[in-house]
């Protein structure tokens, strides 16, 4: 029998449209139950995109009265955890929007509870279902390159948001860095295993909290990825992907963040030569039937017909999220931090 999806929407904000107009192409799914604080939101939403679904500000009520089985949750990064934990009490799956939690150790409880109700949480990372990423990931994976042995990343950008980010205190490592760090993770198939970083505020800076950051991670595999960014870079901005090199032991992997990635690798006749010749390889388009947001929207329900773990599941994210919240604890004490030691807080076990 196929499954049918009773989906609770748990914030309405703008974000939301994204998951909605995804829901509203499912022939399995029906939207039942529009959440927010203020219903006047939960209201707007559901005339925008002619819904009939039921306005709560109450989501345990919500999934009472509708008979939800899975929670969209695309509130603020502070009420995830507290709605991860309504929802999978309540017997839902969750698909959540970025961060996992604002916390690792609300990360960790997350993952712990998900595992005691036998429900799905997976994590909106959109960034991996870009086909250009998902080139380079299989240019690295071939072996075109051999065996990586530094990742880099770059990412300098000069956004005026106005708003909540100018007055964070760490607004690129919080808000932002999460992203190239998930990438870093699906470029390598590797995770992390101690960082170093410096977080900084350099002149210019319109923020009041630290706008930049210089981080190491060792990684998994023995290879280290390097990030660098900051968000008050005025002048020669990266894509928003960020710019990468992936170095390897035959060559090299390039991405600028906006076209095709390329690798540059030995010669066949540079054998004895000071400097080698390089050839050119073109990386092979990557085929998505959904892309973005959609595209990892579609691997959440695509997981749960298969009844397997997203590609995004908590469990995994984990490690993205120890990646920015150990990068922030190494610039905070001053020294390379391991990540099991974030990992093991609450008491769940590395896997």
């Amino acid at each position: 029998m196929t499954a049918h999806y009773r989906v609770a929407v748990a914030g309405c904000g703008a974000m939301a449209g994204e998951w909605i107009t995804y829901a509203l192409k499912r022939k399995d799914t029906d939207i039942v139950a529009l959440v927010d604080l203020r219903a006047e939101a939960a209201s707007a939403a559901a005339a925008k995109y002619g819904l009939t679904a039921g306005i709560y500000t109450d989501l345990q009520q919500a999934i009472t009265e509708t008979g939800a089985n899975l929670v969209f949750d695309v509130t603020v990064p502070e009420s995830h955890f507290a709605v991860a934990g309504t929802a999978l009490d309540a017997g839902c799956h969750v698909f959540s929007e970025k961060p996992l939690a604002a916390s690792m150790e609300q990360c960790n409880q997350i993952v712990a509870l998900a595992g005691r109700s036998g429900r799905s949480h997976a994590v909106m990372q959109n960034r991996r279902f870009d086909p250009r990423i998902r080139a380079l990931r299989k240019l690295v994976a071939a072996g075109t390159i051999g065996r990586p042995g530094y990742i880099g990343a770059s990412f300098f950008l000069a956004p005026h948001f106005g708003g909540f980010r100018d007055a964070m205190q760490s607004p690129l490592l919080l808000d932002m860095a999460i992203h190239t760090f998930d990438q870093a993770r699906l470029i390598s198939g590797a995770d992390p295993v101690t960082v170093y970083c410096q977080e900084f505020n350099p002149h210019g800076s319109w923020y009041a909290g630290n706008a930049a950051a210089v981080c190491i991670f060792e990684m998994s595999d023995g290879s280290v990825f390097s990030y660098q960014g900051s968000w008050c870079a005025e002048g020669a901005p990266t894509s928003w992907e960020a710019s990468w090199r992936i170095q390897g032991e035959k060559g090299a992997a390039l991405w600028d963040g906006q076209g095709m990635p390329y690798a540059e690798i030995i010669a066949p006749d540079s054998s004895g030569k000071f400097i080698h010749d390089y050839v050119r390889v073109e990386a092979e388009p990557a085929e998505l039937s959904e892309t973005f947001h959609h595209g990892c929207l579609a691997e959440m329900f695509l997981s749960l017909k298969e009844m397997r773990p997203a590609e995004t599941d908590c469990r995994d994210n984990r490690y993205s999220m120890a990646m920015v919240f150990g990068a922030l604890e190494s610039a905070r004490c001053g020294r390379k931090v391991e990540i099991a030691e974030l990992l093991d807080r609450a008491g769940v076990p590395v896997v």
